[in-house]
């Protein structure tokens, strides 16, 4: 059995708007991951997994300082969840469903 505790959270103003700056920085961090998975396989054919991504989180950081700003964890975890995302998306293409 498993115990599940949810807290609400009550930032302040100045909160709210640090938390909505690292989830714009996730989200384009995410969009990027997906635009470079999807022009490797187009270019290459070559497709990318986590580690390789995961790998290159360094250097964002150097190219765009604001990355820095964001825990690495969070950004790693971005990367995972583009990784199950190509996961569900080629399990249900093998398995003939619908595919979103």
């Amino acid at each position: 059995m498993h115990k599940a505790f949810v807290y609400r959270l009550y930032p302040t103003a100045k909160q709210e708007e640090q938390l909505t700056w690292i989830l714009d920085r996730c989200r384009e961090l995410y969009n990027a991951a997906l635009e470079e998975r999807r022009e490797a396989y187009r270019m290459a054919g070559k497709s990318l997994g986590y580690y390789e991504q995961k790998a290159e989180l360094p250097s964002v950081k150097e190219a765009c300082p604001e990355y820095k700003q964001v825990g690495s964890q969070v950004l790693q975890d971005v990367i995972k969840r583009v990784e199950l995302a190509f996961q569900g998306f080629f399990r249900r293409c093998k398995a003939g469903d619908k595919q979103g």
